[in-house]
């Protein structure tokens, strides 16, 4: 199929005091796949590598979010150009339900790549959903439902640990005015899960963690929150009990970010605005920022900066190759892909 290559991609440097001390080098930008060609509006992306070099993408897409013709889409990626992009699951049970926040996993070392969304109404009553390929995103399982009181991922990727353990970062919407964060661990078959909370006595109201794994295996976790900061938590017990929940110097606009270490390093990818009246505002500009420690972020590149629009759900993963990839939502239009060399 045809990329179509963005022309304009704003790249902006600054020095900064992290160990990072090369440049990062734009090495590809390009939308996933044609505008308009196959639905309205989509969002929620997630990428992985499969066991012999291929990327996968995923995202949601439909007449528009919460629509009951939304459904999870996927594309295949063989190191020149995306494939056409197809429904990889749906929300059918008892009735349609719309499909949201797809995750694409892959265990180290493994050839199966897993496949989890969400399905439901809304955030508040949606359910967890995994499918599984054996042959790197061509074909799909029937769709599984996670067990009760387990969601999944909710936006961004589980982490496997030394032990071998799986841990997803996940989330709960219990109302439109509280939010609360866990982490949901799995044994390394992933057919038996356990939900431990991340600080739920806080008042502040976090969803949509990122696992960071520090040197002394300690656990952070990053989360979107309402309170205008990328909000912290910390596990020296691998996931099982979490420190009080504390700020970051990162604003953040009520929308979703995604971090992973990056040699000595930590990035993320985000929104740098302050929460406006209307959940959707401070999404016209996404930049990423590196960190030592996990706290105090400097930003070091604009991937977009624009006065409107939404660029947002940033997901960023390293290949092994050491490339940087990062999809996001364009506009709700496309999904954008960035390929960077550290």
């Amino acid at each position: 199929m045809k990329t179509f290559t963005c022309l304009l991609f704003l790249l902006t440097v600054t020095a900064n005091s992290f160990a990072q001390s090369v440049i990062p080098k734009i090495l590809r930008s390009e939308f996933i796949f044609e505008t308009g060609k196959h639905f309205a509006q989509c969002h929620a992306s997630s990428i992985e590598e499969t066991k012999d070099g291929k990327l996968l993408a995923t995202w949601f897409a439909g007449s528009r979010e919460g629509n009951p013709d939304v459904k999870i889409w996927g594309s295949v990626y063989d190191g020149d150009s995306w494939s056409e992009p197809k429904i990889w699951a749906d929300g059918i049970s008892d009735q349609t339900y719309p499909c949201w926040n797809p995750v694409l996993f892959r265990k180290n070392g493994d050839s199966k790549v897993y496949l989890f969304y969400k399905v439901g109404p809304n955030p508040r009553e949606w359910w967890g959903m995994v499918k599984e390929s054996d042959d790197n995103g061509k074909t799909w399982s029937e769709a599984k439902k996670l067990p009760e009181g387990i969601l999944g991922p909710i936006k961004n990727k589980p982490k496997q640990l030394a032990n071998g353990t799986i841990i997803a970062p996940s989330s709960e919407e219990i109302s439109e005015t509280r939010w609360i964060a866990h982490v949901e661990i799995a044994d390394l078959d992933m057919n038996n899960w356990k939900k431990y909370p991340i600080n739920h006595e806080s008042s502040f109201n976090v969803i949509q963690p990122s696992v960071l794994i520090h040197p002394d295996n300690s656990l952070q976790v990053l989360c979107r929150s309402r309170e205008g900061s990328v909000i912290s938590s910390w596990s020296k017990d691998n996931g099982e009990t979490w420190s009080n929940l504390e700020e970051t110097n990162l604003v953040n606009p009520n929308s979703g970010t995604d971090a992973i270490a990056v040699g000595k390093d930590y990035w993320i990818v985000y929104n740098p605005d302050i929460p406006g009246k209307e959940w959707w505002e401070g999404r016209a500009k996404l930049n990423i920022a590196a960190s030592t420690d996990g706290m105090d972020w400097e930003k070091f590149m604009e991937l977009e900066n624009e006065d409107k629009g939404e660029y947002s759900y940033p997901t960023i993963f390293q290949d092994s190759k050491g490339k940087i990839h990062i999809t996001y939502t364009f506009d709700r239009k496309n999904i954008k892909h960035v390929i960077l060399e550290p």
